[in-house]
């Protein structure tokens, strides 16, 4: 499922030409990346999603007094990396999610991190990752310590960052602007490259899986999906969906949460 999600921006004018990004967001489930999704676009908190739904989302941002067409793809996955080159051969960058109150999904991880250290390797580009440790908010409970994520990153060379998307959305922005300079950095290097798209229905047999060819048995993958961009009306045009705090997993209380129309909520 696509939608765009319009937010009009200072600076973007008709004669601007925004630089375009896809942006897959990668982790194990409960990580968080919903979450993350939903607060960078709204705003909001929401607690409890599906989380066997996969969405692209469009956003019109603007970076460093630079328009950005940027699309984000909230990535499902099960427990381990699954149907890999459907983001691989989409995203120009990615952003590994895990949960500070939970070992798993930081070892799961590093599993997409060496995951998207193959890929880099085998087709000769760069492709910049950012790793989030989110649920700062749930710090109390804290399982992987500041340092281990840092230096977690610095093996794979990447950013690291820990946000909230409960509480703290200037940050959560942040990140997934940090995303948009890191591409803009790699961009001054070496021309970026199309992304593919592939129809689901066409296997790719000819192809051998970037996985089995390096021992990551966990990644399995036939085909690519392709992504169809469908448009969604503007905030101010939007239907609102309410939530009613009885449905939310998340102890915070709250009379009502709301959600533009076309997001997961489960």
């Amino acid at each position: 499922m696509s939608s765009v999600f319009g937010k009009p921006r200072a600076g973007s004018g008709p004669h601007s030409m925004p630089l375009e990004v896809n942006l897959a967001i990668l982790g194990r489930r409960g990580a968080g990346k919903s979450a993350l999704t939903v607060k960078f676009l709204t705003k909001r908190f929401i607690s409890e999603y599906d989380p066997n739904l996969e969405d692209t989302y469009s956003s019109e941002e603007t970076v460093d007094h630079q328009p950005v067409h940027l699309r984000v793809m909230d990535t499902a996955d099960l427990d381990t990396p699954r149907n890999c080159e459907r983001y691989l051969n989409w995203a120009h960058a990615f952003l590994v999610v895990y949960s500070v109150d939970s070992r798993q999904s930081f070892e799961g991880s590093s599993s997409y991190l060496e995951l998207l250290a193959l890929h880099a390797k085998e087709t000769q580009r760069g492709y910049p990752a950012l790793l989030l440790g989110n649920k700062l908010d749930m710090a109390q409970y804290r399982q992987v310590t500041k340092a281990e994520g840092a230096a977690l990153a610095s093996r794979f060379g990447c950013l690291f960052f820990e946000v909230s998307a409960c509480l703290d959305f200037e940050h959560v922005q942040h990140v997934f602007h940090e995303a948009v300079r890191e591409v803009r950095r790699e961009l001054e290097k070496s021309p970026m490259a199309r992304p593919l798209f592939i129809s689901e229905e066409k296997a790719l047999s000819h192809q051998t899986p970037l996985t089995a060819r390096h021992g990551l048995a966990s990644c399995t993958f036939n085909t690519l999906s392709t992504i169809s961009l469908k448009e969604m009306p503007t905030v101010a045009q939007a239907k609102l969906v309410t939530v009613k705090s009885s449905r939310a997993q998340s102890k915070r209380k709250a009379p009502t949460l709301t959600l533009l129309k076309g997001f997961k909520i489960f």
